[in-house]
């Protein structure tokens, strides 16, 4: 299933002035939505219509686990349609994303995938060798923002505004000391984050506010469900700055592959329904550009990833 979060748009088709997961946010209460064709179908109300019940937000679906999918499943499939409740239905046109869900952690991986480690090693003096272990940080659930929404360009924090087009994985089941064998038995399902960097707001070596600024956690459009991705070891992935490639590549190239992140992260640290780990980004950053390419405000960033969809956020200016 693809599920996204929406809200219905208003009458003059005016999306929100900004997401409901980010501080300010206003606007329809955001609901669960499945995204069939050009449509979207809320699945709450679907199933209320039924006699069932099924969370209205993701992240309460992702925690009601398999039964929550099972039964989603069932409603489509056995379902008609025109026994769903009016409302129920929207257009795909007539409804504002949101970002999928606001994690409760965001751990990001850094330096994972090989010629990424030689532009870094080159323009933002980190280390030649590959990594023998993950490399580790992460961001606030205050840095999510949806699909549509700004990219905060503050000119007083930063000249050195940086894209990422990464895989996100969403954590489906409690993960702690888990084998890479039985790592795959925890993805609930698959996103996309655009890990923006303000490159030069590294503080000795701690990428805590280089990374986890308001707005540097893009994150949508969708979360598609692990049992629809074939492989997500071998996904198409690319980025364009105002339609511009900057980035194309493939998961396939990752150098520690998602069994190894979840079992190295869950060595010593919990993960939780809901938690996201956003898996590393290819070469062809602003970074590694000669001379170096950094964001503005008025441009638009796009990071697609085969099977999921494009992620597009506009550059404004904050100040």
């Amino acid at each position: 299933m693809r599920l996204v979060t929406y809200s219905p748009k208003s009458p003059a088709h005016q999306a929100p002035p900004s997401s409901p997961h980010a501080p300010g946010g206003t606007g329809p209460a955001p609901r669960l939505g499945v995204e069939l064709g050009d449509r979207v179908v809320d699945l709450a109300a679907v199933a209320a219509a039924a006699g069932a019940e099924l969370p209205g937000d993701l992240l309460g679906f992702v925690r009601a686990g398999q039964p929550a999918l099972d039964a989603a499943r069932a409603l489509l499939l056995e379902g008609e349609p025109q026994t769903w409740p009016a409302g129920a239905v929207h257009a795909f046109h007539d409804v504002t994303l949101h970002a999928p869900l606001r994690p409760g952690k965001i751990i990001g991986v850094g330096l994972n995938y090989v010629e990424h480690v030689a532009e870094s090693h080159r323009t933002l003096d980190t280390a030649r060798e590959l990594p023998d272990r993950p490399v580790l940080f992460s961001k606030p659930a205050t840095a999510v923002t949806g699909p549509g929404q700004p990219i905060l360009h503050n000119g007083d924090l930063t000249s050195q505004l940086d894209w990422e087009c990464e895989l996100a994985v969403v954590i489906g089941r409690t993960a702690f000391r888990v084998r890479e064998e039985d790592a795959w038995d925890h993805i609930f399902g698959y996103s996309i984050i655009n890990d923006i960097s303000a490159r030069d707001q590294r503080r000795s070596g701690q990428w805590f506010f280089s990374k986890g600024q308001d707005s540097y956690a893009p994150f949508g459009p969708a979360v598609v469900t692990a049992d629809e991705l074939a492989d997500p070891l071998d996904l198409k992935l690319s980025l364009q700055v105002n339609g511009v490639t900057k980035q194309d590549s493939s998961t396939r190239h990752m150098l520690f592959r998602i069994p190894r992140l979840i079992a190295d992260i869950s060595s010593g640290v919990t993960l939780e329904p809901g938690d996201v780990i956003a898996t590393g980004s290819p070469s062809g950053v602003g970074a590694g550009f000669v001379p170096p390419q950094f964001l503005r405000p008025g441009d638009l960033v796009e990071a697609t990833i085969e099977g999921i969809g494009t992620l597009a956020n506009p550059v404004v200016d904050a100040r």
